[in-house]
């Protein structure tokens, strides 16, 4: 992973995923411990976000600071791309002392996984000609194929919960998530988590099961590489449109909505176009198709049907939760408060996989730069 970009789980090996959950783990442990993991002494970080976030934007950040670098985030509206700067000089300008950059692109189809591409062919192609002194390395803060921050922070949060820790990842073979759909009401929601889940947790034996109404489809690729994934691990990967078969016996359960894939494709074609009143009538309209399906929510009943009724119950925040942030939503309000500890640890697994991906990028011997950080114990604060 040294010296590469992240931009895909399913680009990296099991032994690339399984260290990154290992660094995670050991950074997690060394800050608890108040010792210093920092590996810059200077440095930039560039955050791009083109969607709102909240989790991944301070996730990003601190996984920069925990390893010394400052965090500069590129406010396209403040920066010259307005006036016509392409993504090459952009990429160039903003690199010259950035040793990792983070991207969230996550709305348009067929548009953020390619952006991200064409960042880093600008910077490797900066670098080759002697105008970066070194090639940032990107982040692939969510595009809109993938968001392996989550995945990969979802996955290590399961791994503690269900099996005991990484070295017991074998143990995950047989268990069971249901990756279901769950009303929302509103629309536009990335495809991005559930497809990030499928291909992910497909790839280590468990029995995952992808479950939405009629219409409400994902990438056909990804549904592609789940089922080749379970073949290869083990496992198993079924489709279903019946989300109390989906949580039936489910170890974890994962109630998400998204907008259906074909839909999103249509809304990128018409935000293409600059059709704002084909943007309304879609959104009326995937509004509408959502309210049949309100029955699609995670509640005391449904979760009833779950591994001896105690299945663990995650999201990736926030959730639309029924009379709290809305009438309805994807989940009740007594579910999601049981839950909430878990939630909130779920989501701080994400600092240090970010933190994780930019080490094992950035650190030739990984090993050795640990022993380091050991033999020099240098305290992360001082209590005077």
């Amino acid at each position: 992973m040294y010296e590469n970009d992240f931009f895909l789980t399913w680009d990296k090996t099991e032994d690339e995923l399984k260290a990154i959950w290992l660094v995670a783990d050991i950074l997690r442990y060394l800050r608890e411990n108040n010792i210093s993991t920092k590996i810059f002494t200077s440095g930039l970080a560039i955050s791009i976000f083109r969607d709102n976030s909240t989790r991944t934007r301070f996730s990003f950040a601190s996984a920069c600071n925990l390893l010394g670098l400052v965090v500069n985030d590129l406010d396209e509206k403040k920066s010259q791309i307005a006036h016509g700067e392409t993504v090459r000089e952009t990429a160039n300008m903003v690199s010259f002392m950035a040793d990792v950059i983070g991207i969230r692109d996550d709305m348009y189809i067929g548009k953020g996984h390619t952006y991200q591409k064409e960042v880093v062919n600008a910077v490797t192609q900066g670098y080759k000609d002697g105008i970066l002194e070194q090639k940032p390395t990107l982040v692939n803060l969510q595009c809109d194929i993938d968001h392996p921050t989550q995945s990969m922070a979802d996955a290590l949060h399961i791994i503690h919960k269900l099996v005991g820790g990484v070295e017991n990842i074998s143990q995950l073979k047989g268990k069971k998530i249901a990756m279901t759909w769950a009303y929302s009401p509103s629309y536009g929601k990335p495809l991005s988590v559930p497809q990030g889940v499928i291909g992910l947790l497909t790839r280590f034996g468990m029995d995952v099961v992808l479950a939405h109404p009629e219409g409400y489809e994902v990438m056909d690729d990804v549904l592609k590489l789940a089922k080749e994934n379970s073949e290869k691990s083990g496992g198993k990967f079924t489709v279903t449109h019946d989300m109390k078969e989906a949580f039936k016996d489910a170890d974890i359960v994962y109630p998400k909505s998204w907008a259906p894939y074909k839909a999103m494709e249509i809304r990128t074609d018409l935000y293409g176009k600059g059709d704002f009143k084909g943007i309304d009538e879609l959104e009326k309209k995937l509004l509408k198709q959502n309210a049949e399906h309100k029955d699609w929510t995670a509640n005391e009943e449904m979760m009833k049907l779950t591994k001896d009724g105690k299945g663990l119950y995650l999201h990736c925040l926030p959730a639309d939760i029924t009379d709290v942030s809305c009438k309805e939503g994807e989940v009740a309000a007594s579910v999601f408060d049981r839950y909430r500890d878990d939630l909130y640890k779920q989501a701080s697994y994400k600092p240090y996989v970010i933190a994780a991906m930019i080490y094992l990028a950035k650190i030739k011997d990984p090993i050795k730069g640990f022993e380091k950080m050991i033999k020099d114990n240098i305290e992360r604060k001082t209590d005077l």
